[in-house]
């Protein structure tokens, strides 16, 4: 019991000294210099508050007694008044700085009943009718207010003899803002500066709609507030928001970017084990994107992990679960630069687990390259049924892809041998002209992504030269065709991954893929239906005030919350909406099928990134494959190779677009355990 009565009568105050004050750190060793604490920490042991003077000067409302004395004496004004007035007062003063005494600006506000734009005419006006009378006024004024201001600097001359002194950095005719501002004071600033000109008479009203409109213009940057509210009241250099769309020309500018260099999103398919990581890791290595101190350690590691040979497949494998099982998992993504072009490069899976992940990754790709392994038995584990070279090479078809580079891997196996790489192009040529792709549009490439042979140069092997004179694979990139881009349609951009920044508001990624943004502007997500703003564009990790359809950006968004966002939502303008629904209508291609299709059938939408299960409501009818004209209807079930015309209907409302009206967002593929079944376009949509 000792030890309890020990504790009981413990004397606390023997544990801290005499200078430790609650809410105070009890370590000596400051991590910054006295004078720096004076500067910027805050101690109310240091001064006593004392309220008007030392406020006045620290935050910069200069004469602010006078001019409530003025307020009081001239004019009986309450306090949602007196609000406005400052608010008014603010807006004048970044255009007049200080070269109109306050009371003038005050009395010409109050004249014009509270509208910025009519008190600066008046005030403008004034000034350019300088007679004699309206100069000694204004000499009297200005006496006034120097005596307001002579009191302010006797305060802060007593003040700067307690504090060292420190810097102050204003900027002329804004109002100095230091820590954070109270919410409510600047929601009723926005909505009294903005009452006057939306016209609402009612106080109540103005004040409600200025929390409002605080709530919608929070997330744009002071800036472009200030631009928004002063640009019917003087014309100021721009940086324009969404009510005032600027119109650049989006493809001028484009043309312009990356020092002339053109857009192209390319997506690294093939089954899994064929190299595609290294292969492409290797490749970023021999165009120094990777340095040689990161590869040694990669290389180090990776002896480590017992995987010496996949040092440059961790390039693009970053997570600790794809490194440890040696799989890609989901699309890693980078970017690289040829000669001519600017490179999106996306290395997806290539096991059939994650071929989820590997359609949103080739559903946002202009180009392909398929990778086969050329090893004896390899290449055609992946060809025959079951492999993943077959299913992949469709389902980028499917989605539009109409470029493709062959690289054919691992050659140095096979002593880089003619007659190997003529049978794997033999068999790969005939499948790929069935799945759709022109005999023109494809070509092949012998590589060894291990030995780095033929990827960034011409190999200078003598068992390949004498063979083979073609293209090196960055060669064959580099002269890859990139489509037209869809700038002049209406915003569009599919969410691919949501997460949270570091400051205010949240960030999405993923590719625009029709229309352009710019930093301000307002956005609509759909299916969830909430407005939100763009408070930053990020493309290829640097900031950019704008982005067109193809770039894949990162957006940072506020005044909406993160829990109604999920991957597969799309972003568009508010003017022209993304249509939602449940039901729609779409022309589809069955692939290889072992059970037949029937009404009521259960299937996995794939559509951009999103993945939504759905059901085949109804079978309208059976197309021919080439005219398209209608061979049978309502058939009873579908078939292998057939071509027909279904109505599906999905769990959860999906954002869709018409094939006809965007090609890009206007296909989908249908999956069902494990496989995919059919790709399909969307011909008609169900409200």
């Amino acid at each position: 019991m000792s030890r309890h009565r020990n504790v009981r009568g413990y004397n606390y105050d023997e544990d801290f000294e005499d200078d430790d004050v609650y809410g105070q750190s009890v370590e000596d060793d400051y991590c910054i210099s006295p004078s720096t604490a004076a500067q910027f920490i805050y101690s109310r042991r240091d001064k006593p508050a004392t309220c008007a003077e030392p406020l006045e000067e620290e935050y910069g409302y200069e004469g602010t007694e006078d001019t409530a004395g003025y307020f009081a004496s001239n004019h009986q004004l309450d306090e949602v008044d007196r609000a406005r007035v400052n608010s008014c007062l603010d807006q004048m003063r970044e255009v007049l700085a200080e070269s109109v005494p306050e009371q003038t600006m005050v009395q010409a506000v109050l004249d014009s009943k509270f509208d910025v734009q009519k008190a600066l005419d008046l005030v403008l006006s004034q000034g350019s009718k300088q007679n004699v009378k309206t100069h000694n006024e204004d000499a009297m004024i200005v006496g006034k207010t120097t005596k307001g201001k002579s009191r302010d600097s006797q305060s802060a001359r007593m003040e700067s003899e307690i504090v060292p002194k420190v810097t102050k950095m204003t900027v002329s005719g804004k109002k100095q803002s230091m820590g954070f501002e109270v919410p409510c004071m600047i929601a009723e600033e926005n909505g009294h500066a903005n009452t006057p000109q939306k016209g609402l008479l009612n106080e109540d009203a103005s004040i409600t709609s200025g929390v409002i409109e605080a709530v919608s213009k929070s997330a744009l940057s002071p800036q472009v507030a200030q631009v928004s509210e002063e640009q019917n009241a003087v014309p100021t250099p721009v940086k324009k928001t969404s009510k005032t769309k600027p119109q650049i020309d989006v493809k001028a500018e484009l043309e312009k970017r990356q020092g002339g260099k053109q857009l192209l999103n390319l997506v690294v398919i093939g089954h899994v084990d064929a190299g595609k990581s290294t292969l492409m890791g290797h490749l970023l290595y021999l165009l120094g994107n990777v340095n040689k101190r990161t590869m040694h350690k990669y290389e180090q590691e990776s002896k480590k992990a017992g995987k010496a040979s996949f040092a440059y497949a961790w390039v693009l494998d970053e997570t600790g679960e794809e490194r440890e099982r040696g799989v890609t998992m989901d699309v890693g993504m980078t970017k690289f630069e040829t000669k001519t072009k600017v490179i999106t490069l996306m290395d997806a899976p290539g096991h059939k687990d994650f071929i989820p992940n590997m359609i949103t990754g080739a559903a946002q790709a202009d180009v392909a390259i398929l990778v086969v392994d050329a090893s004896r038995g390899e290449f055609e584990a992946g060809f025959e049924t079951g492999g993943q070279t077959r299913e992949h090479g469709l389902l980028v078809r499917s989605l539009g892809v109409t470029q493709l580079a062959v690289a054919v891997n691992k050659m140095d196996q096979v002593n880089w041998q003619q007659e190997r790489f003529q049978e794997i192009t033999s068999k790969l040529g005939q499948f790929l002209k069935q799945a759709g792709f022109k005999e023109s549009d494809v070509a092949y490439i012998p590589t060894s992504g291990l030995g780095g042979e033929n990827l960034v140069t011409r190999s200078q092997s003598s068992d390949l030269t004498k063979w083979y004179t073609g293209k090196c694979l960055l060669e064959q990139i580099d002269s890859f065709k990139p489509p037209q881009r869809s700038v002049d349609k209406p915003f569009r951009l599919c969410v691919a991954d949501v997460f949270k920044d570091q400051g205010s508001g949240f960030c999405v990624t993923g590719k625009i893929e029709a229309g352009y943004i710019q930093v301000g502007e307002r956005l609509l997500a759909m299916p969830p239906n909430e407005t939100c703003t763009a408070k930053g564009i990020t493309l290829h990790d640097e900031p950019v005030d704008w982005a067109a359809a193809g770039d894949h950006v990162s957006l940072t968004l506020t005044g909406m919350d993160i829990i109604k966002i999920n991957v597969g939502c799309v972003f568009c303008d508010p003017k022209e909406p993304i249509k939602v629904c449940t039901r729609f209508r779409a022309r589809i291609l069955i692939f290889n099928i072992e059970v037949p299709i029937t009404k009521g059938f259960p299937v996995l939408l794939h559509y951009q990134t999103v993945s939504e299960p759905a059901t085949i409501r109804r079978l309208l009818s059976v197309l021919h494959k080439s005219t398209g004209e209608v061979t049978k209807k309502k058939p009873k079930f579908l078939t292998k190779g057939q071509n027909a015309l279904i109505e599906l209907q999905t769990q959860r409302p999906v954002a869709l677009e018409l094939y006809k009206d965007f090609k890009e967002l206007g296909r989908f593929m249908l999956r069902y355990s494990g496989s995919t079944i059919a790709a399909g376009v969307i011909t008609e949509i169900k409200e």
